[in-house]
């Protein structure tokens, strides 16, 4: 019974959640399709009744007026990884960037904003009175228990498992609302693609656990492992490739270390595909980042295999990626969580993927330098193995001059020369 009066006292139109809101207050937001729409749809409308309220989201999907600054000091964004939404906005000054590894955003915030409110979507309430907050732990799922949530409760959202589950005593209030989930499209593969993918598929043995980005690359490597057995995953982002390796049983987790037979995530972004795989799927974990993305954590599997993406690397090692030609373009992730993860893991092995030119391939990807305005992204300490599709640069224990000839024979061979001469006036080659 009493359970039944908290349900009808917690169910709110969306209006009132601007009671919930007051005057510096810091809102929390989750990543992707863990945005209430209509909450903050809501909240935009009435963004002048309020001073000094900021809203924290890395990867915002709507391009919204309060994230072009248009509300001033009554309504701010505050980014933790750009996206479509926000990337024009911070170029321009109109929204903030705070800097982070994602396993550090929930102890971010944490010491750094009031943390006053989560406000999250969430799939509707089970039998036993909670919530779940369906493709989403991300850096939210930190907070259940400890800071008051207001939910949007959609039908299209998966209810998921794992440590993403919110009891009806622990929020403010939600709305129900019916709207379909953001989809991503597979990105088209390259024959360059497929190249780089061979040369990171041949050394990921059976029984490895993966962690895979988003990405053309990424996808091709999915799609070259059919013949694998055993793998197991554990990764921040969940996509449309895992489903297919599940559902051929090459993804049965059998061989890892932890959450053994589980696939585990902190947020998933694909298809209606993949939201059909993981809804009520007790194969499938979602927890907080702070969890999945420790490098500590990630470390417990001997067998961890990190695969990521750059836009460039420095004849040291370094990868800028998230800048593009010296601009933001994006936030570090958890690249660099996965890249010290799998250093610290008995037989981990990272690679870090590019393709060795721009599209029109007038510029080298592979430089003695950085472009000015470069974000170090992957550390020259942290790196393991460049990949591109000439090949494999293993730069794990190698001196600056070893390093050198290893990115060279990976570069693009119309720049290998050019690329040598440099190398050499820096004083990296002898």
């Amino acid at each position: 019974m009493s359970q039944l009066i908290d349900v009808e006292n917690k169910r709110k139109a969306p209006e009132d959640v601007l009671n919930y809101i007051h005057n510096e207050d810091d809102l929390i937001v989750p990543l992707a399709n863990g945005e209430p729409v209509v909450l903050l749809d809501t909240i935009e409308k009435h963004a002048e009744r309020w001073t000094g309220v900021r809203i924290h989201q890395m990867h915002a999907l709507k391009e919204r007026d309060y994230i072009h600054g248009k509300f001033g000091n009554h309504l701010r964004h505050v980014a933790y990884f750009l996206s479509g939404a926000s990337r024009k906005a911070f170029l321009a000054g109109e929204c903030d960037l705070v800097p982070n590894h994602f396993h550090e955003v929930p102890r971010l915030l944490r010491e750094t904003t009031k943390a006053s409110l989560i406000l999250a979507a969430a799939s509707p309430m089970d039998e036993h009175g909670y919530f779940s907050l369906g493709t989403q732990a991300d850096y939210v799922a930190s907070f259940i228990g400890k800071v008051p949530f207001f939910l949007e409760v959609n039908p299209n959202m998966p209810r998921t498992f794992g440590a993403n589950q919110v009891h009806i005593s622990q929020i403010q209030g939600y709305i129900e609302v019916d709207y379909p989930l953001h989809e991503v499209r597979e990105p088209q593969i390259t024959d360059i693609d497929r190249r780089i993918a061979s040369h990171v598929v041949e050394r990921i043995q059976n029984g490895a656990t993966l962690q895979v980005g988003i990405g053309a690359i990424p996808n091709a490597i999915i799609g070259f492992l059919q013949n694998h057995k055993n793998l197991g995953i554990h990764t921040e982002l969940l996509t449309d490739g895992i489903v297919d390796l599940a559902e051929k049983g090459i993804v049965n987790g059998i061989e890892k270390k932890t959450h053994v037979g589980k696939i585990v995530g902190t947020f998933a972004l694909g298809s209606k595909k993949l939201y059909d795989f993981i809804d009520e799927n007790a194969g499938v974990e979602m927890l907080p980042v702070d969890y999945v993305n420790d490098p500590r954590i990630i470390a417990r599997e001997d067998n961890i295999i990190s695969i990521n993406a750059t836009t460039e690397v420095d004849f040291m090692g370094q990868c800028a990626s998230e800048t593009i030609a010296g601009r933001y373009y994006s936030s570090s992730g958890g690249q660099a969580d996965f890249a010290r993860g799998a250093r610290f893991a008995k037989n981990g092995k990272g690679f870090i993927c590019l393709h060795s030119t721009t599209r029109d391939e007038s510029i080298s990807r592979i430089r003695p330098q950085l472009t000015i305005g470069s974000a170090v992204t992957t550390s020259k300490n942290d790196v393991d193995h460049i990949v591109t599709e000439y090949g494999v640069a293993s730069l794990r224990g190698k001196s600056i001059a070893q390093r050198t000839k290893e990115l060279l024979a990976i570069a693009h061979p119309k720049f290998r020369e050019e690329l040598k001469f440099e190398a050499k006036k820096f004083g990296l080659l002898y």
